[in-house]
């Protein structure tokens, strides 16, 4: 079972890889470091208290295939969704709470669905990691996620202000980051 944990690695490695690259080609603008960092810090502090009390250590691994396949599968699907997602939103893309200086609002392609689609992504990337390898993982999992939502509340206002006659619209139209659910 060792390689699974191994695709994974290497899936994880390279979808950051991109994801850097990728960074180095988006508009200018500016981001609230005091506020994001402050998340940031409680949500990293969390995390390695956890380390520190072993939530992460000798949990049971996975044997099962059927859980590692459809964990495979979530993982795939999720950063290929979020790839697209970057994709579509191109030069438009941010760090989490960022303001562009020429901002665009996008709502074709995976922003038709949902109005943060790189978050969805990665979170059933981190469901599908869970599912394959540890359950555990979903703790970190759900810190992420509560990451996700402070974020796209904050990001969600700034376009509010931004663009006051579509993105009410949009958001009206769209869930904000589980296709058809939340």
């Amino acid at each position: 079972m060792r390689v699974v944990e191994f695709v994974f690695a290497i899936g994880w490695a390279g979808f950051w890889i991109y994801w850097i690259v990728a960074a180095l080609h988006m508009k200018k603008g500016h981001a609230s470091w005091s506020r994001d960092l402050r998340v940031r810090a409680v949500i990293a502090i969390f995390v390695l208290l956890l380390i520190r009390v072993g939530a992460f250590r000798n949990g049971s691994f996975n044997s099962d295939p059927w859980r590692a396949g459809v964990g495979l599968v979530l993982f795939a699907f999720g950063l290929g969704f979020a790839i697209w997602a970057r994709l579509h939103i191109g030069r438009n893309w941010g760090t989490p709470m960022s303001q562009k200086d020429e901002p665009e609002l996008v709502t074709s392609g995976p922003y038709r669905l949902i109005r943060h689609p790189i978050y969805f992504g990665l979170l059933l990337a981190g469901v599908g990691t869970a599912v394959a390898l540890r359950w555990m993982w979903l703790i970190a999992l759900a810190l992420v996620g509560m990451y996700f939502v402070y974020s796209a509340t904050v990001e969600e206002h700034y376009l509010t202000e931004q663009f006051p006659d579509a993105y009410p619209t949009y958001k009206r139209a769209t869930k904000m980051l589980v296709p058809f659910v939340f």
